[in-house]
């Protein structure tokens, strides 16, 4: 998701938000556990120019990353063209030699054509072997499910996951999925013998979305790659919205837009608070670690809301507004995507974010990618 959202609320379109009062959640105290933590350093920034184009396409709307075995890739959420691109990324503790778009390609439909407008929405993807793994939101207003697809290198389509009931696009105003709150994070599991994903926003059947006085309640999800089922789940909680919207606006929500494990079931996840109104680009995001070692399996919990359970504990690494005087006129833009990438010259892990500029549609964003380094 992105803040595409903030386009929606200006045209008076605020599908998701329109729903019941959420009833207080009654969940484990101790569970979000909330550390600052000088494990994370910023290292550099790198931003690509606005309006650049490759091969007829517009270079933008950057929602996922990732890298593996020297090869970089970046997921474009454009719904007309849906498409990834190939980089040339080079870095070191200094910060960036290079980065630059050397390759595109279009991803297919199961008939190998190019997919109708407005029917994906590609948020995240990961690279699996020799093919890629990502993600689509759908279009759940238009009754459009959300997916996780495989694709070759090219972007042809290999295989899809068979979607668990409750994530598929619903006429039923108390349950399944919202607008633009599906699928947005994805990861491979550490031992490479599944994938995790997670929706941005509740379900509806799991409560509203989050306000600046309370959080709400998301739901991570295993699916096995043998058999493309999907398995266990943990109940995650979102922070509540950081500021409100100001000078005249009202959009503003909270979600968890990325995942990425590094040891079974341990992650590292974004959550990316918006607020419309804001000359800094109105985006607080928090990288934090979670630990689901411990939580409830929820995958036949109908609702979060009606049990008692313990959710995955929450660390926080890094607050990106820390790190604002180090970045582009102080801005934080609209980061979605995160991966890890070659280990530095010291031995530790390099962590690459990337922001989704929306294509620039209402006002200049930036593709904006941060460069960290994680003190194991």
């Amino acid at each position: 998701m992105k803040n595409r959202f903030k386009i929606v609320c200006l045209i008076g379109q605020l599908f998701f938000l329109v729903s019941c009062g959420q009833e207080e959640l009654d969940v484990i105290d101790d569970v979000k556990e909330q550390v600052n933590s000088t494990t994370v350093t910023f290292v550099d920034e790198f931003v690509l120019p606005d309006g650049q184009e490759f091969e007829n396409t517009l270079v933008g709307g950057l929602s996922g990353i990732d890298y593996k075995d020297d090869t970089w890739v970046a997921i474009s959420d454009d719904s007309k063209k849906p498409r990834f691109y190939t980089l040339d990324i080079a870095y070191d503790l200094n910060g960036f030699q290079t980065l630059k778009v050397i390759a595109v390609a279009t991803l297919k439909d199961k008939s190998g054509q190019n997919f109708e407008a407005e029917t994906v929405d590609s948020e995240s993807i990961r690279i699996d072997d020799n093919n890629v793994v990502w993600s689509s939101e759908g279009n759940i207003n238009a009754r459009i499910d959300p997916f996780v697809r495989v694709a070759s290198i090219k972007g042809d389509f290999i295989a899809e996951m068979n979607l668990s009931r409750k994530y598929g696009a619903s006429d039923d105003e108390k349950t399944g999925p919202v607008q633009n709150g599906v699928f947005e994070g994805l990861s491979l599991s550490a031992d490479n013998k599944g994938y995790w994903v997670n929706t941005e926003l509740p379900l509806k059947e799991d409560g509203t979305a989050p306000s600046v006085n309370q959080g709400a309640l998301v739901r991570m999800a295993y699916i096995d790659k043998a058999t493309g089922e999907f398995g266990k789940e943990f109940a995650y909680l979102l922070d509540p919205i950081v500021r409100p919207a100001i000078n005249g606006f009202s959009f503003e929500l909270n979600g968890l837009v990325e995942l990425l494990e590094y040891e079974d079931n341990k992650f590292l996840a974004l959550e990316r608070s918006f607020s419309a109104g804001y000359g800094d680009g109105g985006n607080t995001v928090k990288l934090y670690d979670i630990d689901a070692t411990n939580a409830t399996d929820v995958s036949d919990v109908e609702s979060l809301n009606a049990v008692n359970i313990v959710m995955v504990k929450k660390k926080l690494l890094l607050n990106f507004d820390t790190i604002r005087p180090q970045l582009t006129n102080g801005i934080v833009d609209n980061i979605e995507g995160i991966t890890f990438g070659p280990k530095f010259s010291n031995g530790r892990r390099s962590v690459l974010v990337v922001s989704d500029n929306n294509f620039s549609r209402l006002y200049k964003q930036l593709n904006q990618f941060i460069l960290l380094e994680l003190q194991e």
